[in-house]
């Protein structure tokens, strides 16, 4: 039996600025062994301590029971405010509760359905791009579904196809921003006044001005064609025009530039890795990418389906929640306390850093069955649904949940459906992908796959 590629750990114990260097490289092999079986951990430094939280109980209690309690940690937004500035990702409060009111309603179950057209005409225009790559030449998958997840972005927020000049340009950067930024600044690890600079890659600086000036672009345009009627129904028009309830403002030119880059770098980094992984892992286990495609062969066609053809792909949603599971593209959160705590009888400070790891708590070893082995089949059995309800979060979980959850949950099935029903996908011996965390979980060299048209 294959068994799907985990990263090694690093020894128990290390130096302070031995684990900020493994940290800063790749977080996930940066971390011991133990925090697999652990329930909690608490890391010392000479500046704040964090504490692990594995527990399903301390989880619910930091994400469901008390979340205003626990505010997104500066530590790591200081990684990623270039990018995202006051983004729903980032902020706190009474800003959060203001912005998640007026871009929820945007995601709401019913209006899913009207960007099912934009996810089945990206999904063929993957398929067109794939059907140049059959053949015996290996290729890194994660190339293709990150171009596929930015054009489903592109064609629902702003009805444009990834082959728009300003989508394209937009497309490249990102890419090498993920590259590039690092999820934890330095400097955010030092007990320094707010107005202390933070020492970032000059790359990174002007990666991060470059996309939000192409994201403005866009978004002034939008402007535009909302003023004078011409505007698209899709997410970018539903999230200008809907007023915050209890104010009756919307987002001004500036907020939702910084929405628009969450919202690409959530669906699109996200998504991207999620569904290079499933393919992965259907390329490992040929008995179920069989019964996969067999689903995909009944339930679809050449021709667009009606959007109640994605509650029928049940095998491929099960083997995307278990890609979830296994290399969750957000490998952690982290919260901070607002005031004295106790987990598990220790007593916690206000200000220490409460990690939630969706990757420790996804595999570990004293919830799950068989918690490194691949298994879409675990969802029907008695632990797999007790440890989804407690122990499954790749969305996050309680009010911060992310609001495109259920958006990815149709985007990811459908496009495994579609990619498996046309192809036979094979992997590449002696290229095993390693995986590592920057932005999110990715093949530290790709993910090398072959495909053949079936």
């Amino acid at each position: 039996m294959t068994r799907p590629p985990k990263p090694e750990p690093r020894p128990d114990r290390v130096s302070l600025w031995r684990y900020v260097r493994l940290f800063k490289s790749d977080i996930l092999s940066a971390q011991p062994a133990r925090l697999y079986r652990a329930w909690m951990a608490e890391f010392r430094t000479p500046f704040f301590r964090s504490y692990l939280c594995n527990d399903p109980e301390l989880v619910d209690l930091v994400l469901k029971q008390r979340p205003m309690d626990f505010p997104k940690s500066d530590r790591i937004r200081e990684g990623l405010r270039p990018l995202l500035r006051e983004s729903v990702f980032l902020t706190n409060g009474a800003q959060w509760k203001r912005q998640r009111r007026i871009i929820d309603p945007a995601f709401e179950g019913g209006k899913l359905r009207e960007t099912f057209p934009a996810m089945w005409a990206a999904g063929q225009a993957c398929l067109t791009r794939l059907k140049m790559k059959t053949g015996p030449e290996a290729f890194d998958i994660e190339q293709e579904t990150s171009h596929v997840a930015a054009d489903i972005i592109f064609r629902t927020l702003f009805s444009i196809p990834i082959e728009n000049e300003t989508a394209a340009s937009t497309f490249a950067a990102f890419k090498t921003h993920q590259r590039t930024a690092p999820v934890v600044n330095l400097g955010a690890l030092l007990p320094l006044p707010r107005w202390v600079p933070r020492l970032r890659a000059r790359q990174t600086r002007q990666t991060a001005k470059r996309i939000r000036a192409m994201i403005e672009t866009l978004t002034a345009a939008r402007a535009d064609q909302i003023a004078d009627g011409s505007a698209p129904d899709d997410l970018a028009t539903k999230i200008m025009t809907t007023p915050d309830p209890l104010t009756g403002a919307c987002f001004g030119t500036d907020e939702m530039v910084d929405q628009v880059a969450i919202f690409f770098l959530a669906g699109h980094e996200t998504s991207a890795s999620a569904l290079a992984w499933s393919l992965y892992l259907l390329a490992t286990h040929p008995e179920w990418q069989a019964r996969v495609s067999a689903e995909a062969a009944q339930v679809l066609s050449d021709e667009e389906p009606e959007f109640s053809a994605l509650a029928q792909l049940k095998l491929s949603r099960a083997v995307f929640r278990e890609a979830l599971r296994l290399y969750p593209p957000v490998p952690m959160f982290v919260r901070e306390t607002t005031c004295p705590e106790q987990f598990r009888d220790r007593a916690v400070a206000p200000g220490a850093q409460v990690v939630i790891s969706p990757w420790h708590l996804h595999r570990h070893e004293r919830l799950w069955d068989d918690p490194d082995g691949f298994d879409p089949g675990r969802w029907d059995t008695p632990n797999g649904k007790q440890c989804q309800r407690t122990a499954y979060i790749p969305f996050s979980s309680g009010p911060r949940v992310c609001p495109g959850a259920g958006f990815a949950m149709a985007e990811g099935p459908l496009l495994l459906s579609m990619i498996a029903r046309a192809f036979e996908i094979t992997p590449v011996e002696g290229r095993v992908p390693v995986p590592v965390a920057h932005l999110t979980v990715r093949g530290r060299d790709g993910i090398w796959l072959r495909l053949r048209a079936r």
